[in-house]
């Protein structure tokens, strides 16, 4: 990802792996991939953004990880949403409608 693209996704990383992990656990390479998938390619976030995301979010207490088996049956840290992480979500959420509504508003000003 680049340019504004990109910068848009700092701000906005943490909301999305929150919500991708609300889906299902996954493993890193898994929420990247969903990610990537539920944006139609439009945010591709890189393992250097990703990683201390989700080390962030475990140290704040909003996901857990666990480690396991994946598909390909290699050794992998999975993630999963906690109760904090669902409280933390439902205010990202608010404070995203907020700033999307705050934006059209100026956009849409005549």
């Amino acid at each position: 990802m680049t340019g504004d693209r990109a910068d848009l996704l700092r701000g906005t990383l943490d909301m999305l792996i929150l919500k991708t992990l609300s889906l299902q656990p996954l493993h890193g390479l898994g929420i990247s991939r969903r990610i990537e998938q539920i944006t139609d390619s439009v945010f591709q976030v890189q393992p250097g953004s990703l990683f201390p995301a989700l080390h962030r979010l475990e140290q704040e207490g909003w996901i857990r990880g666990r480690w396991g088996e994946s598909e390909n049956k290699r050794r992998a840290k999975f993630y999963e949403l906690t109760a904090a992480g669902r409280r933390r979500l439902g205010e990202e959420k608010r404070n995203w409608t907020q700033v999307v509504l705050a934006i059209t508003k100026v956009m849409e000003a005549t």
